[in-house]
């Protein structure tokens, strides 16, 4: 049984809109009463060593690492909105080892260095952990590894391959058959799986990332919300400070760190590189104990379905499930606004794909209903570089697998603020960068020519379109 992107009828719009009724319009993990309090905003005129623009995942982790590598650095962090408002609150709390957008990414784009991207992404995943350990971060950490599922054919086929490639470099994934995949989670559309068991965790990303504010608190970094920052300009020379303009205030930095995803890009270099692309997720009610018997999931992992237009889901620590993805909605101009954080169309889709997959349980109640951006670059993996002579350096483009791989690119932008070779600055992944996209209007028609192309691949036992071939032929491409 295959998931089908069309709604049903009257009958089946009345069901979803009953089963989406009530909920709140905003994400789950932001609405928890306790709640960090903000911090004041930066008022009048500052001095660091270090700037760090951005209070998301990578942002926390670049302040907090420059600490641990030297405590003696003068760290500020500032953030337009909240630490955690956008991408970094939004998402599913999938945090993969990989740091390339999945194997498969990786072979195709890094092949020459993939055994390198893959030791790097483990050990990256193995540190988080233990620096979740270390500071005590209540975040729900689990290392339930992530399971791919096919609901069609030809997905199975590709979770073969994918097995066959994973094997190649001395990992160790489960490939599971229908009888085996439903014994993990009992849905009737699933045809088969590929478990790997150790490269990601389960994470609550919010709680992730207040935790991380307060180690950074903790180790002396001054953190300032409210702050947008509106420009950064250099001296005449090329080696004096930074400065950091914003509403209320100055910061004049020696080195900068640049980690805002996709909001308002401060570098004019960076606006052909990044597409912010809208991902949409519900949340259910809590389930009961009948509920998660009827659905077995004891193991818990991290899921996704293995066509073009994915979805992705997993349970919470109070037995919700997260139920997000298919839908990437890209808006002409890069246009970024909270009125559309909500798209009850989507909604009602996503509510229809997930009773398809669960039929069991008919009746259940959506809790939350969101939306939030993706940095998106055309080879679905970040991409670094420096500005202002060296003493700038940015990291962007996660497209959507930033839980765990910002942490790498924060160390990349520390590497490359030091201005010292390392394993990392070497690799071809740091020292290339993605192709860009085309301005408008060829952008908006380019992206939706291949939503539809690979809507239609799903439904075409995965072939893909002259259009899909021609992209894949100069390294461009979409994901959701």
């Amino acid at each position: 049984m295959a998931l089908k992107p069309h709604l049903p009828g009257r009958a089946g719009h009345e069901r979803f809109a009953a089963a989406l009724s009530g909920a709140r319009p905003m994400p789950f993990w932001l609405d928890q009463p306790d709640a960090p309090a903000p911090l004041p905003p930066l008022r009048g005129a500052a001095r660091a060593d270090l700037a760090v623009i951005g209070g998301g995942f990578g942002g926390l982790w670049t302040a907090l690492m420059a600490k641990e590598r030297d405590p003696a650095t003068d760290v500020v962090l500032v953030e337009g909105r909240r630490v955690a408002w956008a991408a970094s609150g939004r998402n599913g709390g999938f945090c993969a080892a990989s740091i390339t957008h999945g194997l498969g990414n990786g072979l195709e784009r890094f092949g020459d260095e993939i055994g390198e991207l893959q030791r790097l992404g483990n050990q990256n995943l193995d540190e988080i952990e233990a620096t979740v350990a270390r500071y005590g971060i209540d975040c729900d950490f689990r290392r339930t590894g992530e399971m791919a599922v096919a609901t069609q054919e030809w997905q199975y086929e590709g979770l073969v391959e994918a097995a066959d490639a994973a094997r190649a470099l001395g990992e160790d994934p489960v490939l599971l058959d229908a009888e085996g995949v439903r014994e993990q989670v009992h849905s009737p559309t699933y045809l088969g799986g590929l478990w790997d068991r150790e490269g990601c965790a389960i994470v609550d990303p919010a709680r992730l990332a207040w935790g991380l504010r307060r180690a950074c608190l903790e180790a002396g970094v001054r953190i300032f919300e409210h702050t947008p920052v509106r420009s950064i300009t250099a001296d005449s020379g090329r080696t004096g400070p930074l400065t950091l303009a914003t509403d209320q205030a100055t910061l004049v930095a020696g080195r900068v760190a640049l980690a805002a995803g996709a909001m308002s890009p401060l570098l004019r270099r960076l606006r052909a590189y990044l597409v912010p692309v809208y991902d949409y997720v519900l949340m259910t009610e809590p389930l009961t104990t009948s509920q998660m018997r009827s659905i077995g999931w004891e193991n818990r992992q991290g899921i996704g379905d293995a066509a073009n237009q994915f979805h992705y889901y997993r349970l919470t620590a109070d037995n919700r499930i997260l139920w997000g993805g298919y839908d990437a909605v890209y808006h002409y101009g890069n246009k970024i606004a909270a009125s559309l954080d909500q798209r009850p169309e989507t909604f009602e889709m996503l509510a229809a794909h997930f009773f398809a997959t669960f039929p069991q349980l008919d009746g259940l109640k959506f809790s939350h209903t969101w939306g939030g951006v993706i940095d998106t670059c055309s080879r679905f993996s970040a991409f670094f570089g420096t500005a202002r002579g060296g003493r700038l350096a940015y990291a962007a483009g996660y497209t959507g697998l930033g839980v765990g791989a910002t942490r790498f690119g924060a160390n990349v932008m520390l590497d490359l603020l030091a201005g010292q070779p390392t394993e990392r600055t070497e690799l071809k992944m740091v020292r290339s960068k993605p192709l860009p996209f085309p301005p408008e209007p060829l952008r908006a028609a380019g992206i939706g020519l291949t939503r539809w192309s690979l809507a239609r691949a799903d439904d075409n036992d995965g072939r893909r379109n002259a259009w899909l071939k021609a992209l894949d032929s100069v390294g461009l491409g979409f994901d959701s």
